[in-house]
């Protein structure tokens, strides 16, 4: 149980006893959870800063590029040393991939031609791929490029569809894509073991279809990354978890040398590819967050499992719930309700070190087809590895809460959220004896 004296500072931020003797009851229960995150944190921290002395970082990476960005050095190590955490071939690390929906499509548009099909296996993508695709009609999609899409869903279960996966295999099948995170799905997230599974299958019934991952939410996670049992190209955004919270902008694509080149080329010009690009003033955040990301993430995690044991045990849905083993650090709390949706993302906003006077409301998202509640109250717009939350305002009124920079503000927030619902008696206060 926490101190009289801590329990008074919870009280002066708004939170009420009755509140923090139900979580410390709830954290009491984790401890043996959280000693195996830290060790997978370890692993990552070592193998994080095994790959910066291998390719011997310096002061002199940190150094601004401007113009053309020819011969950046920082640009050009940052680059090995992500191929090298990853264990690929190759990497491409910029400021000039805005987001990951942006890296997704660079990956796609670069690596395949007109007559070509994409495929996925593990149902629809994300949402703001479908304008991508094309599955929503959208200026510069695959399909205007004719691309075409074909997926597979998963089983009831969750399981893949092999022999529908194999069906869909043909001869224009160029590439497949392979979503990590669940994204706003209701399945769950798919572990490096089981989407080296699925790559082999597909490897075995043609060797030359490339295997791309979205791997957004998921790096350092486990010991082990995508690239490592098989994709080609492996894909995310540095606000997210490998920009360690640091990371202002920028994404990354790693897997091997003629994808990335292919990437590059597309990225800036036919001919010019990987050699230009200024770095301006990015690269020491993007090395002190990939740094700083192992750790980072494990806080995240801490808060992901901390949430879905307090809102599994006062009867809401959870995914995954309080027991399972975690592969991305999203948690899924579903409310059937819009008003208890609503209160949990005021009380994650409440909690925010920025903008926590701001009420968050439900609006028109670009990239979505219904209204987006989203709480952010971030030091980077958007930085969905620091303490966030969000959702399509519509049934079953689900939240997909993320991030963190520190275990002990995510913590706060989930308590903010549960002090929320607690003051509109949106929960069942029983529950909480």
């Amino acid at each position: 149980m926490r101190s009289e004296r801590m329990q008074k500072q919870y009280e002066a931020m708004g939170i009420c006893k009755e509140v923090c003797v139900f979580a410390d009851r709830i954290e009491e229960t984790l401890s043996e959870r959280f000693v195996a995150l830290e060790e997978t944190a370890e692993y990552n921290q070592m193998k994080t800063l095994a790959a910066m002395q291998k390719n011997r970082v310096s002061a002199e990476c940190f150094q601004s590029t401007s113009g053309y960005g020819y011969n950046d050095l920082g640009r050009d190590t940052l680059e090995a040393v992500y191929a090298d955490c990853f264990k690929t071939e190759d990497a491409l690390v910029r400021p000039q991939i805005t987001c990951g929906t942006h890296a997704l499509a660079l990956a796609l548009l670069s690596n395949l031609r007109p007559g070509d099909e994409l495929l996925s296996p593990v149902g629809k993508p994300y949402d703001t791929l479908e304008e991508v695709i094309g599955i929503r009609p959208s200026k510069g999609s695959l399909a205007e490029y004719r691309i075409s899409y074909r997926q597979v869903d998963l089983l009831a279960d969750g399981g893949f569809d092999y022999e529908a996966i194999r069906r869909a295999i043909h001869e224009k099948t160029k590439m497949v894509t392979i979503q990590r995170s669940k994204g706003y799905a209701a399945r769950p997230t798919l572990s490096v073991a089981r989407i080296g599974e699925l790559i082999s299958f597909i490897k075995s019934i043609r060797p030359n279809i490339l295997c791309m991952v979205d791997n957004c939410y998921g790096e350092f996670v486990e010991e082990m990354e995508p690239s490592e049992v098989g994709a080609d190209l492996i894909v995310g955004s540095l606000i997210k978890n490998p920009g360690g919270g640091l990371a202002s902008i920028g994404g990354y694509l790693a897997g091997k040398k003629e994808c990335i080149e292919n990437a590059a080329y597309r990225l800036t010009s036919p001919g010019l590819g990987k050699e230009v690009g200024a770095s301006l003033n990015m690269m020491q955040s993007f090395y002190q967050g990939l740094f700083l990301a192992p750790s980072v993430v494990c806080g995240a995690l801490k808060g992901a499992i901390f949430a879905a044991s307090l809102y599994e045990a006062l009867g809401f849905d959870v995914l995954p719930d309080s027991r399972e083993s975690r592969h991305d650090i999203i948690q899924s709390i579903t409310f059937h309700h819009p008003d208890a949706m609503q209160a949990f993302c005021r009380g994650i906003q409440a909690a925010a070190p920025v903008d926590s006077y701001v009420t968050p409301e439900p609006w028109a998202m670009p990239g979505y087809d219904s209204d987006v509640i989203m709480a952010a109250g971030a030091f980077v717009q958007g930085s969905s590895i620091e303490l966030s939350a969000d959702g399509p305002l519509k049934p079953p009124y689900t939240v997909f809460f993320q991030g963190g920079l520190t275990w002990h503000h995510a913590r706060f927030g989930i308590l903010m959220s549960l002090q929320k619902l607690y003051e509109q008696n949106l929960v069942n206060k029983n529950r909480m004896c």
